[in-house]
């Protein structure tokens, strides 16, 4: 998945803006980590719902992006929460590369 959004993007992927954007509280008051947790290796926690979220990390979460259409609805349906916006392959691909930095 890293390999298409990096294509769309046309320029490498860059954990450390990937980091940012998960770290960063955007234009409607959160950040990824509001919900996913400051530490994305560990459980979260939805912050309206308090419904539990498993880790985000694919080392600590095999499952994590290995469905594409899943991850994109995800990934629409977050941004747009985070962002009010879809985001963009760019930040799709900084975002997943930090997360593949992330290891046990």
């Amino acid at each position: 998945m890293l390999g298409g959004y990096t294509a769309q993007a046309g320029a490498p992927a860059l954990p450390a803006r990937g980091q940012q954007l998960f770290t960063t509280r955007q234009g409607r008051e959160w950040s990824c980590a509001s919900c996913h947790g400051a530490v994305p290796t560990q459980a979260g926690k939805h912050a309206s719902t308090g419904k539990s979220i498993s880790p985000l990390a694919p080392a600590f979460n095999p499952e994590r992006f290995t469905d594409a259409a899943k991850t994109e609805k995800w990934f629409r349906r977050n941004c747009n929460d985070v962002l009010g916006r879809e985001c963009s392959a760019a930040e799709k691909a900084d975002l997943l590369s930090w997360l593949l930095t992330l290891k046990p």
